[in-house]
């Protein structure tokens, strides 16, 4: 209800607050001490989770066979490109057209600094990162019921936003109405601090000056030679910005989560799949749908389709890691204990919608000086990123048109076929960029309950302080792993400390019985 309410940064910063999300404990690589005696493991799914555990009981000395349902490595971890296809359930197929070094991350596009596990994984299978540009006081917060629907810069609101409530604070510090709260020295050191913070005078008033506008900008800049006195630009008054409610979105960046500095992989978020590809590529069989997976006291045993070359194969292992989505589990025929099974068919996944829409031009740069960075609205497209990459270059460019989260929005959205999801797209982002008719090439767009190999793009819980210890216990022969199962859901990171945790249970218990 938060993240549908407000986004998904306050749904992340309440989770944290109740426990339910919390900054990485990776403490460096895991040491698989002792000889498993040629035990062999099979890792269902080739995901982060999945190539985590195999890179990892590899060196340990076990012998490790993947199986993957698509035809490439990675999972979530997905960027398109030109030439690439996609089929969403239902069948619609959407053939990639941006121009070459062009592409759009569907699910994951960027990676927090304390994600240190990802950050690890990246340096040690040459996985080249580059910043990603969260905040960007120069792009826009938008909503369609303030200021005549015009787009605001976000450098302007925020500034006077803090300038208003300083002022404010400041007065009733300095009419001794917070005697009460605070010592006379604390209160002198309150005020002084508000006349910083919020780029006060000296009468503890937010105002029109050049002080003010070093934050927020000038109406006529700074120039050299003649005639080139800055003028100061004019704050929006109090009740403005609050009715406006464009507020709602300065405390998006100071999140745990998306606080700078952020990463992102060098040509695309699948640069990480593909490193550990690399490293492990040869253990996958790809297109092999699982649709069994049995256990007795001797081990496990799945039963694939083989999607290429048609036919059923089986796989058999003394032990099991299973990074498959719940989504897809439960539709799997299995023997896994109850307590597993009723925490996988009570398992829900969230909705999320993303567009990749490229442009002729990058008209965000040259018409509006946008330079990363991402701009916020109250329509059901959410936000609009700016690449972090690429500046100043003539050639086309792909802006992430939209991002949703859960809730009505990616529900309408679902419903729509790919060509109506991305005019409605164009659409919305023309009321805050008019270039977009003019501009536009290409698109795509994925909704991540259509996409057939997860059915939703990260796992709710019904009920997490019951089932949560259920779910990642060794189930006898297999043992689960995944973002779903950890306490930084939807996060590359959660998947692979979860994929560390379950292979460091497991392997203590092939080593001690």
């Amino acid at each position: 209800m938060i993240g549908t309410a407000a986004g998904s940064a306050v749904m992340y910063q309440a989770m944290t607050a109740m426990g339910h999300a919390q900054e990485s404990h990776y403490q460096g690589p895991i040491a698989l001490e002792g000889d498993p005696g040629g035990a062999k493991v099979l890792v269902l799914g080739a995901g982060l989770a999945g190539m985590t555990a195999a890179l990892e009981l590899r060196a340990a000395g076990y012998e490790v066979e993947v199986l993957e349902y698509r035809e490439k490595a990675g999972g979530r971890c997905w960027t398109l490109r030109s030439g690439d296809t996609y089929t969403e359930l239902g069948g619609a197929t959407q053939n990639v057209d941006f121009a070459e070094g062009n592409y759009i991350n569907p699910g994951p596009w960027r990676i927090p600094h304390h994600h240190y596990a990802v950050l690890d994984y990246c340096k040690r299978l040459d996985v080249e990162l580059e910043p990603f540009i969260q905040e960007n006081h120069n792009a826009y917060l938008h909503s369609t019921t303030a200021f005549d629907g015009k787009p605001q810069r976000y450098r302007h609101i925020a500034t006077d936003h803090r300038g208003h409530v300083a002022e404010l604070l400041a007065k009733a510090a300095n009419q001794g109405k917070l005697d009460d709260l605070v010592t006379e020295e604390d209160k002198a050191a309150l005020i002084e601090s508000l006349r910083t913070v919020g780029i006060l005078d000296e009468d503890n008033a937010y105002t029109a000056n050049l002080d003010v506008a070093d934050y927020r900008g000038f109406d006529k800049d700074p120039g050299g030679g003649a005639n080139a006195a800055p003028e100061p630009s004019t704050p929006i008054d109090m009740e403005t910005i609050l009715q406006s409610g464009l507020w709602r979105w300065l405390s998006t960046h100071e999140s745990l989560h998306h606080q700078a500095p952020m990463f992102q992989p060098v040509g695309g978020m699948d640069g990480i799949a593909r490193g550990f590809e690399r490293q492990v590529g040869d253990l996958i069989t790809y297109n092999a749908k699982v649709v069994s997976l049995q256990q007795d006291e001797n081990g496990v045993t799945a039963t694939w389709e083989d999607l290429e070359n048609g036919g059923t194969n089986t796989s058999t292992a003394d032990w099991c890691v299973c990074t498959i989505p719940f989504s897809i589990l439960g539709q799997i025929d299995h023997n896994l204990s109850s307590d597993l099974a009723s925490v996988i068919d009570t398992m829900f996944y969230n909705g999320s919608v993303k567009w990749g829409l490229e442009f002729n031009r990058r008209f965000w740069e040259q018409d509006e000086h946008i330079y990363g960075g991402i701009t916020y609205t109250d329509m059901p497209i959410s936000q609009i990123s700016y690449p972090s990459t690429g500046y100043f270059s003539d050639g086309p460019a792909v802006l992430l048109g939209g991002y949703t989260w859960r809730g009505p929005n990616s529900f309408e959205f679902n419903a729509m076929q790919p060509d109506e999801r991305i005019q409605v797209a164009l659409d919305y982002g023309a009321q805050i960029h008019p270039q977009y008719p003019d501009e536009y090439k290409a698109g795509v767009t994925v909704s991540w309950h259509k996409v057939p190999w997860v059915l939703g793009c990260s796992g709710v819980w019904q009920d997490k302080e019951r089932d949560y210890e259920k779910a990642v216990a060794i189930d006898r022969r297999v043992v689960c792993a995944g973002e779903h199962l950890s306490y930084l859901p939807a996060w590359q990171e959660g998947a692979i400390l979860s994929s560390l945790d379950a292979i460091s249970r497991l392997h203590e218990k092939v080593i001690n019985g």
